[in-house]
């Protein structure tokens, strides 16, 4: 008798308890194609030398496919890598305020285009428009889906064709090898290249402008840094040459904060009402960084040339949905608040959080951490850590933290590889832990974990030990 024919029908095993169970919460089709997978894998291993497993097993087998084709894959987790606005994890968390506006708006249609007053259509940056007006001192706004967005959308309405001047120490890449002269060459803009890398001068603007250019521009070095013997034409300046010569003065901010951040204790980064009062007349930045809020691209300045973007029909393309415009228009309606934005602000409270707070947290989860660590050959230990603000932000500057070090007994380096794979592969609907391995120690830097999500963390805690 050929083995192969002992092996349970699909059938058989759709019928038994614990598939039936899940045929309910899944559906048939999801759990039907399972148990054919795992038949079919079973056949062919068995065909390879391997023994046939038992029925139960086949049955686990099918529950463990089931579920872990079912899990979520944009999975929330724990960052304790140490970086606030961490780029591939989403960087800020939003606030409670716009988590709310979020469901409102997904749950019910919304007055996205519509005039409420007038009965006719509207325009969907009406939603936003008068708190970035008032928030940065510019005349008009307008948003699209990120800044790189809003940096491709103002070149190709303003200087499709045209020459646009820089500075060459500012020619920046960003994440994903995305590079400024890149952008604007697929914008249908040239790129006019002045000065040096550490030092650029007002005459080499002056003198790069001829009747093809389009504007000057500015882009802010906001994820590195270059010390030493160095000179940047001051904004206010390059305002009035630009002005002067009857040419638009172009910002990118890149990160970009509303706020003041050494009012925080944090180092200063330039915000778009500065700029705007400089005599900026283009300031574009990013909603999910510095701001605390949703991803996005936003464009503020002169009211002619907000309208002339508008009227881009690249536009449509990049514009954002009501879920975005939801969350963004929460956020910047707590910066009326200044007072109470560390509070209020997750991602703002999480770089202001004070040091002792995180030790504080340190001491009362370090029994969980090394209870579940206590089968393996490592020391766990309070130390006092640098965060870093990420997403290009302030880059040279760090921010006293506190976590926890692991660090392996004698040479068996490898086991820290193994508790960092351990953390991240708990499974569904345990949440992640990402920390960093750095110096020979896994480090879990406690800064983005708040105090309501401890209980959270001993329980992935307990799955690795339990693992």
């Amino acid at each position: 008798m050929n083995p192969l024919s002992q092996l349970p029908s699909v059938d058989r095993l759709l019928s038994a308890a614990a598939i039936s169970s899940l045929i309910e919460l899944h559906g048939r089709a999801i759990v039907t194609g399972v148990a054919r997978e795992v038949l079919a894998a079973t056949r062919e291993a068995f065909r390879q030398g391997a023994t046939l497993p038992a029925e139960d097993a086949l049955i686990s087998r099918v529950g463990a496919g089931v579920t872990a084709k079912m899990a979520p894959r944009l999975r929330p987790v724990f960052n304790l890598t140490g970086t606030v606005l961490h780029t591939n994890l989403g960087r800020a968390p939003l606030p409670e305020a716009a988590v709310q506006a979020l469901l409102t708006a997904a749950r019910s249609p919304c007055a996205l285009e519509y005039d409420i007053d007038s009965g006719g259509r509207g325009d969907r940056d009406d939603i936003v428009n008068e708190l970035l007006c008032e928030l940065t001192g510019a005349e008009a706004a307008t948003v699209v889906n990120n800044n790189a967005a809003a940096v491709f959308l103002l070149l190709n309405t303003l200087a499709q064709k045209k020459q646009v001047v820089v500075s060459r120490g500012e020619l920046i890449e960003i994440g994903g090898a995305f590079r400024v002269p890149d952008i604007m060459q697929r914008a249908g803009a040239k790129l006019v290249e002045v000065g040096t890398t550490n030092r650029t001068h007002l005459r080499d603007f002056a003198e790069s402008v001829t009747p093809r250019t389009a504007m000057l521009m500015k882009v802010h070095a906001s994820n590195y840094a270059i010390q030493g013997f160095t000179h940047a034409v001051p904004e206010a300046e390059l305002a009035e040459l630009a002005h002067g010569k009857g040419l638009p003065f172009v910002i990118d901010l890149g990160s970009g904060t509303l706020i003041d951040l050494s009012a925080y204790g944090l180092p200063h980064e330039p915000t778009p009402r500065e700029a705007i009062a400089a005599g900026a007349d283009l300031v574009t930045f990013s909603g999910d960084k510095l701001l605390g809020g949703p991803q996005a691209g936003l464009l503020v300045g002169r009211k002619d040339l907000i309208a002339k973007i508008k009227k881009n029909p690249l536009k449509r393309a990049l514009r954002v949905g009501k879920l975005t415009l939801a969350a963004l228009e929460a956020v910047l309606a707590l910066y009326r608040d200044p007072d109470r934005l560390h509070q209020r602000v997750t991602a703002v409270r999480q770089l202001t959080r004070p040091d002792a707070e995180m030790r504080a947290a340190a001491e009362r989860l370090l029994p969980a951490l090394q209870k579940a660590l206590a089968a393996l050959p490592v020391t766990v230990e309070i130390v006092a850590l640098k965060s870093q603000i990420g997403s290009g932000s302030l880059p040279v500057d760090r921010l006293p933290s506190a976590g926890f070090a692991i660090r392996p007994q004698g040479r068996k380096g490898g086991v820290l590889n193994r508790i960092e794979a351990a953390l991240r592969g708990v499974a569904h609907p345990l949440r992640p832990v990402i920390g960093r391995i750095e110096d020979g120690a896994l480090l879990l830097d406690l800064r983005c974990l708040d105090s309501s999500d401890e209980e959270e963390f001993r329980n992935t805690l307990g799955a690795l030990r339990a693992g």
